[in-house]
């Protein structure tokens, strides 16, 4: 079992840049992707989402995608050289011509226009591919065992509130047998008690024609040992357990109708509380 929320980065370096991946889920109803990458990786995204859906079927995934050049890499500075070449002949043509004074020197360079330009290095696609890939498989391994970690957490909650539904399944169980042994015992009442106990004996018997629980109970003890089942699968649950929580409801409210006694009535709320808190923390689970 895997929460739906965690963490995890990892980073990988190709010559001096720097290439991070952070990974973070959140609960979702279903998969929900968001991604945030640099735009020299925007034609990988589709691939990115591939892997992710690989791994994860159920929350929404925040991925952070950074890349770091190193410092002073980003840009390269290159002189035009057949340019410069052009000036410093037609400087030393125009000497000779003119029979002008003077040595060309460095300053000549500050002078002559467009003879520098900035570039942006070019970037090894292949090489950073298979780093930002690297990268993303290992924070998603550290997403998934930050989940898993949280996963054992609500498996233990849940557990217990299991244990309480089974609790009370066979109270409820033996509330429906005690009711049915005090039918059965003939009524010897008093001359003052007569018409209480024919009351008390005509109330029991009206409960009883609404239905017998027996199967309902049978049905309740069946939903709750498979939700105990289901915690032991690896695979998602959360939309299995839910299913079984709307089962387990159902039991018990039928359970309740039929059968309106104040101590039935106390064990059924009292389920349907646990059932809650179970439905709280599958809102957290894959």
């Amino acid at each position: 079992m895997k929460s739906m929320t965690g963490y995890g980065e990892a980073s990988q370096h190709v010559g001096p840049t720097k290439v991070s991946v952070q990974v973070r889920s959140l609960n979702h109803r279903h998969l929900d992707l968001q991604l945030r990458v640099p735009r020299e990786y925007m034609s990988l995204e589709e691939d990115i989402r591939k892997a992710i859906r690989e791994k994860i079927s159920r929350g929404r995934i925040d991925l952070f995608i950074n890349r770091q050049p190193g410092r002073g890499l980003a840009h390269k500075l290159e002189m035009d050289e057949p340019l410069l070449g052009q000036y410093l002949a037609s400087v030393k043509q125009a000497k000779k011509k003119f029979q002008l004074a003077g040595e060309v020197g460095v300053s000549l360079l500050a002078s002559v226009p467009d003879l520098f330009r900035v570039r942006e290095v070019e970037v090894d696609a292949a090489q950073e591919r298979k780093a930002i890939f690297t990268a993303l498989t290992a924070a998603l391994k550290k997403l998934e065992q930050s989940r898993e970690r949280e996963g054992r957490q609500l498996k233990a909650d849940m557990q217990a509130q299991i244990d309480q539904l089974k609790r009370i399944s066979l109270e409820l169980e033996t509330r429906a047998a005690e009711l049915g042994i005090r039918l059965q015992k003939p009524s010897v009442p008093g001359r003052n008690g007569e018409s209480g106990a024919r009351s008390d004996m005509t109330e029991l018997s009206n409960t009883v024609l609404k239905g017998d629980i027996n199967e309902e109970l049978v049905r309740l003890k069946s939903h709750v040992a498979s939700l105990a089942q289901v915690l032991r699968e690896r695979e998602p649950v959360g939309k299995k357990i839910d299913f079984m929580l709307q089962e387990v409801n159902r039991e018990l409210n039928t359970i309740s109708s039929k059968v309106p006694q104040l101590a039935v009535v106390q064990l059924v709320l009292d389920g349907k509380e646990r059932v809650e808190k179970i439905r709280e923390q599958t809102q957290n689970i894959e």
